[in-house]
C-alpha cells in the first residue's frame, strides 16, 4: 500500500519470557546479540537488562544493568511526535543514553516495529556509535557512526508509517553496548548483528495514523 510499510514476510524469532533470544543468520559480522530478538522481550521488561545471553558462537555473557536510553522528544511508551514519522518531516528523534559500562568499545542502535504486517520491520540501524557520544541530535547520528539499511530498502532512518486507521503500533529502540568492534560498514543489514553485548537498553514509543 502506498506510503505505508510494505508487507515483508519474516520469521518472528521465539521469545521466552523476558530472556533475549539470539538468531544468527549470517557469519560475517560480530555485533550486538539480541538486538532484534531481544528487543521484543525487553520492551516489556523495562529499559535495562541483567540476564544471561548465550549462543553457539560465544560463551554466556552476563548483561550489565546500568545502560539507559531515553528521548527528549517523547516519554517511554508515549506517542512519537508526528515530526519523526512519515506524516511529518520523517527525521530521526533526539536520543540520550547514559550508564555505558566500562570497557564498552562500541554501541549499536536498532529501531523496529514488531506490529508491522510482516513483523520485525526495521526502521533504523546504526553501528559504530562512540560510547562517549551521549546521544543523538534530531535528524543526525554521532560522528564516526555508520547507518544500515532499513526494511524500506534505503539507508538511514525512515520513521513510523503504519497503515491508516490501524491501532497504534509500538516502535522499539534497542541500544546495545559491545565489548568488541563490529567492523560493520554503511548499508549493513540488521540480520548481520551477532552476540557480543555487555548491556542492553530499550525505549518504546507508539504511533498511529488517522
Amino acid at each position: 500500500m502506498s506510503g505505508c510499510e510494505p508487507v515483508v514476510r519474516m520469521k518472528r524469532p521465539p521469545v521466552s519470557g523476558c530472556e533475549p533470544v539470539v538468531r544468527m543468520k549470517r557469519p560475517p559480522a560480530i555485533v550486538a546479540g539480541a538486538v532484534l530478538a531481544g528487543a521484543a522481550a525487553l520492551a516489556g521488561c523495562g529499559s535495562t537488562a541483567q540476564r544471561s545471553v548465550s549462543s553457539s558462537a560465544t560463551p554466556p555473557v552476563r548483561l550489565v544493568a546500568s545502560l539507559r536510553l531515553r528521548s527528549p522528544g517523547f516519554t517511554p511508551r508515549g506517542a512519537i511526535p508526528r515530526e519523526y514519522t512519515c506524516g511529518g518531516r520523517d527525521v530521526s528523534p533526539p536520543l540520550r543514553f547514559s550508564g555505558v559500562p566500562t570497557g564498552t568499545r562500541e554501541l549499536v542502535l536498532v529501531m523496529r516495529d514488531p506490529d508491522a504486517p510482516g513483523g520485525d520491520f526495521v526502521h533504523w540501524a546504526v553501528a559504530g556509535i562512540p560510547p562517549s557520544a551521549g546521544g543523538f541530535g534530531v535528524g543526525s547520528v554521532p560522528a564516526g557512526s555508520v547507518q544500515g539499511r532499513n526494511s524500506f530498502g534505503t539507508i538511514g532512518y525512515r520513521g513510523p508509517c503504519p497503515p491508516s486507521g490501524a491501532r497504534p503500533h509500538e516502535y522499539v529502540l534497542t541500544l546495545s553496548a559491545l565489548r568488541g568492534r563490529s567492523e560493520l560498514g554503511r548499508g549493513f543489514t540488521a540480520d548481520q548483528l551477532r552476540t557480543a553485548a555487555v548491556a542492553l537498553a530499550t525505549l518504546v514509543g507508539t504511533y498511529a495514523r488517522g
